[in-house]
């Protein structure tokens, strides 16, 4: 027989696992948070601080001196790590100077359009692939998935000039779901996924396939580098994001839903709730800058050149509202949002997001497509980070569902979700800290810089440009990322 003593053990230890998916999450990130903050030690001037107040927060971001990019930071190695191959010529990665300028611009000229056709064409590739989704049935999506397609076909079309194949699709997806992943640690690389699409991307330039003119500066292999990060990688994962954390505000405030749907028109509503759902899930966590000068501001120390400033959008977007962590659209009909504490495209003065213009106009038409089809309702938990996808009830709008069927769907969903947690969290304090460490070995910014100048440029004058085949005489390049020739 089981003594007293044992079966209050075994009582206990049960009750403590099916409770785990409420304290066992919160506990692995605060544990995975720890070992990141040791491994990369005390670098970083975290902003807003005490000193810094959020008053003076877009003062330092946009100063001149704060625009130094990867050279000369740990976290650089890390986040090159997680977005190879290719950070070196990654507009968001590239040091301030002539490179960094051309690259700009022809990243605002593929990106630039009539608002209208912008919006047609986004409205044209989400209806696509919402038919291709449909069941005619009430299902569950996850909301990231959803639309990583949408936004493949569009940027595809926006730097082919045409529409996208099915295979282009593949290998796009294949690949921006390979970096998101892996930057939210619960999957390890899968390199070889990611280089196929370098590999395509490589035919279509050497077949003049690209409308567009390319950075002149950069190497062929490069400017495949520089289209895959920029409008493949950065623009699909961002664009996916957004719409995951936008439809999933939506599916979780049913007034704000209803109302959007019955007033698809109204643009100004549709800016409010998008306004607001940047402001509590901003795409970017932290933003770190190292500073090229000293950085005096009037009543406040100097900031010496060479710190490492980390910006963080969360805590800027916290300051200066009433009930911050509530979410209210409506605080924006008295708002500006170019006076409130608000900053979800970054700052004009430091690299702002290129697609700033483009975004809102076509997040608004995606949008519309979906809530003209289905009623959306998600019972999951919502943070910025959204390493679930954003589990969501897809509902056809015209066959209303009756409410029981739809209570025991929703209480499905949010059991699962819970589940699903506790072995997420466990998943990404394992790759989180396998990946944080092989960036600290490999060091791909370091040895980049050691061998490279900002613009790309051999120090010692004996070798190739980075990703380059070696020309006559030359020894062969490497990789950054993986040592091995390219």
């Amino acid at each position: 027989m089981v003594s007293r003593r044992t079966a209050a053990a075994l009582a206990a230890g049960g009750a403590l696992l099916l409770s785990s998916p409420a304290w066992l999450p919160g506990k692995v990130v605060a544990l995975r948070t720890k070992v990141f903050a040791r491994v990369n030690g005390d670098e970083g001037m975290l902003l807003p601080d005490a000193t810094f107040g959020p008053d003076r927060f877009q003062e330092v971001y946009g100063h001149p001196a704060a625009g130094g990019r990867s050279k000369g930071a740990a976290l650089s190695d890390l986040f090159w790590y997680w977005l190879a191959p290719g950070a070196d010529v990654h507009q968001e990665h590239l040091e301030a100077g002539p490179r960094y300028d051309e690259v700009a611009r022809r990243t605002l000229a593929i990106l630039s359009g009539p608002s209208a056709e912008l919006y047609d064409a986004a409205a044209r590739h989400t209806r696509r692939a919402l038919d291709a989704a449909a069941t005619g049935r009430v299902r569950t999506v996850r909301l990231r998935d959803l639309m990583m397609p949408v936004w493949a076909e569009f940027f595809y079309g926006l730097v082919f000039g045409e529409p996208c194949p099915a295979e282009a699709r593949r290998l796009i997806v294949a690949h921006a779901e390979d970096v998101v992943n892996a930057l939210k640690c619960t999957r390890p690389r899968h390199m070889r996924r990611r280089n196929r699409l370098t590999r395509y991307l490589l035919r279509r330039i050497a077949a003049g396939d690209v409308p567009h003119a390319l950075p002149a500066g950069l190497t062929r292999r490069q400017q495949a580098y520089y289209l895959q990060g920029t409008f493949f990688n950065t623009a699909v994962v961002q664009m996916s994001e957004a719409m995951a954390h936008l439809l999933l505000v939506l599916a979780q405030h049913p007034d704000v839903q209803e109302r959007v749907a019955a007033t698809p028109d109204d643009d100004r509503y549709l800016t409010h709730v998008m306004n607001e759902t940047f402001r509590l899930y901003p795409l970017f966590g932290v933003a770190h800058r190292i500073t090229t000068a000293d950085i005096a501001l009037d009543g406040l120390p100097t900031i010496p050149a060479g710190s490492v400033l980390t910006f963080s959008y969360p805590d800027y977007h916290a300051t200066g509202y009433a009930d911050p962590e509530r979410f209210d659209p409506g605080r924006w009909e008295t708002l500006s949002a170019k006076n409130a504490h608000h900053i979800p495209f970054g700052v004009a003065a430091n690299r702002p997001c290129p697609a700033w213009r483009l975004a809102p106009v076509v997040m608004r038409a995606a949008t519309r497509e979906v809530l003209a089809r289905y009623v959306l309702d998600s019972p999951v938990s919502h943070t910025r980070s959204i390493p679930h996808r954003a589990p969501c009830l897809l509902l056809p709008r015209d066959r209303p569902v009756p409410d029981r069927p739809r209570r025991v769907l929703r209480t499905a969903l949010a059991v699962r979700d819970r589940a699903e947690d506790v072995g997420r969290s466990l998943l990404q304090l394992l790759f989180g800290t396998w990946m944080v460490l092989d960036a600290r070995r490999t060091r791909p910014a370091a040895t980049y810089f050691a061998r490279y100048d900002t613009e790309g440029r051999p120090l010692d004058g004996d070798h190739g440009s980075p990703g380059t085949a070696a020309g006559p005489g030359q020894a062969p390049a490497t990789c950054p990322y993986t040592g091995r020739s390219a």
